[in-house]
């Protein structure tokens, strides 16, 4: 097969960006460049000739990009900076990417030993967001997709993340919110979940039982950055039978999952201080 040039590219590229690209979306981008090169706007009618956009439009781009915290007035002086939402989206899609990369090979060593599902999500609001899912070629493999949202209150992943939050955080998160049931096992009261989710610290690992999902259990532990706040979250499920009490079973899967956690937690730079977040003690024996 005959090789593409790199000017070649360069000429295909910037043909189906004059197909498909959209305006607006291409204006706002030039702006977000030149303001993160050093250009604070200060004077609108020059920032429009130089950037080639109407000053009208330039103001409307600048009034949208604030709203959305994605460029902010400069404390001092005038014209404008990048804001913290787009470092914020920037920060998050890195930490995902590095997040991800970092747990796949746990996950599938978690789902190769024991024949179960692994996944790894995160905290998008009141809802766990899936990035990673690793699924055991067994009746009853999990069915969730990378992608997939859950109710973070109904769900191990979600509880073991909110467990690590601080209690004031959790209450204003779901302020004014209906905790709905999944299953008669749900919190729907606010102080019933932070009862739970207090009992999921105390343990380190949350614990279902049928919670979400009949006949289906589930084990979920923290991960933390390097500054030790908790960033993510996996776990392991599968049919309840594969949990249980005999034989240790239950222990095993959920000391596995400790260890996995930690691992992860370590290479993303989490230093513990000496005293684990983790205990096995008490409902899991």
């Amino acid at each position: 097969m005959p090789k593409i040039s790199k000017q070649a590219r360069i000429t295909k590229n910037e043909t189906e960006t004059q197909i498909y690209g959209v305006p607006a979306v291409e204006r706002a981008i030039k702006l977000l460049r030149s303001i993160s090169e050093g250009e604070s706007i200060a004077n609108l009618s020059h920032a429009a000739k130089l950037l080639g956009i109407n000053r009208t439009t330039l103001i409307r781009l600048l009034a949208s990009l604030e709203a959305g915290r994605f460029v902010e007035k400069k404390p001092y002086g005038v014209g404008y900076q990048i804001g913290p939402g787009l470092i914020g989206v920037a920060a998050q899609t890195f930490m995902s990417r590095d997040l991800s990369q970092t747990a796949l090979p746990y996950l599938i060593m978690l789902s190769e030993t024991y024949g179960l599902s692994a996944h790894l999500g995160i905290l998008e609001g009141r809802d766990v967001l899936y990035l990673l899912r690793q699924v055991p070629n067994v009746f009853r493999a999990s069915a969730i997709r990378v992608g997939s949202r859950l109710p973070a209150h109904a769900t191990t992943m979600g509880r073991i993340i909110l467990a690590y939050l601080p209690e004031r955080d959790v209450r204003s998160l779901f302020a004014g919110a209906d905790l709905t049931p999944v299953t008669e096992s749900t919190a729907t009261r606010i102080d019933d979940l932070i009862a739970q989710i207090a009992q999921d610290r105390q343990i380190g690992l949350a614990w279902s039982a049928s919670y979400y999902e009949p006949g289906v259990d589930s084990f979920a532990a923290p991960i933390f950055d390097h500054s030790g706040l908790v960033v993510a979250a996996i776990n392991i499920s599968g049919p309840e039978a594969a949990f249980s009490i005999e034989g240790g079973k239950r222990a095993r899967i959920g000391e596995s999952l400790r260890r996995a956690a930690m691992d992860i937690s370590e290479r993303l730079g989490f230093v513990p201080n000496g005293r684990s977040h983790y205990s096995l003690e008490g409902t899991l024996a």
